[in-house]
């Protein structure tokens, strides 16, 4: 009896909406000065240029990798698209400096949550750019992926910027 009541698995949906992950102005990934990005090699996405040094989970579901200058994260949400996001430009070379992680890879997160803290002036100051992609990397396994804004300032955890629907 208590199987039935608490062993049912809640259906998935095919198609996950990503919430803005950081507080900044929108940006299209064709705009952002490295041809990783701009060219979408990695796969689709939108950018964000943030205004403060917060980037929280754009979703629900699990952090897959943590890189250990802690300048990217990767997350699989509960449709299977696999999401990347890279905090700045040319962050690699900053060692972590100025980058604290507050998530592990396995971690559960929903969105929200937050993933990182940077400071942000420090990160100005060494790095190429502020400017911080999000891309879906699997983005061939992938039914679309509409951009809902193309342009203007979004704060953390509240606009819809993406829409995913899987295969």
């Amino acid at each position: 009896m208590f199987k039935n009541l608490f062993g049912k698995k809640q259906a998935v949906s095919k198609t996950i909406e990503l919430k803005a992950y950081a507080t900044g102005n929108i940006l299209q990934l064709e705009d952002v000065p490295d041809p990783v990005f701009s060219k979408k090699l990695m796969g689709d996405g939108i950018a964000i240029e943030p205004q403060e040094g917060k980037f929280v989970s754009p979703v629900d579901g699990e952090v897959i990798q943590v890189f250990p200058t802690k300048h990217a994260i990767g997350i699989k949400a509960l449709n299977g698209a696999e999401i990347l996001i890279h905090i700045g430009l040319e962050t690699v070379s900053m060692n972590g400096e100025g980058f604290t992680s507050h998530v592990v890879e396995g971690e559960k997160v929903k969105a929200g949550d937050t993933l990182v803290t940077i400071d942000l002036e420090k990160v100005k100051e060494m790095a190429k750019s502020i400017i911080t992609p999000i891309v879906i990397t699997n983005s061939d396994d992938m039914e679309s992926i509409d951009h809902l804004i193309s342009s203007g300032s979004v704060s953390v955890n509240e606009e819809v910027i993406l829409r995913v629907t899987s295969k």
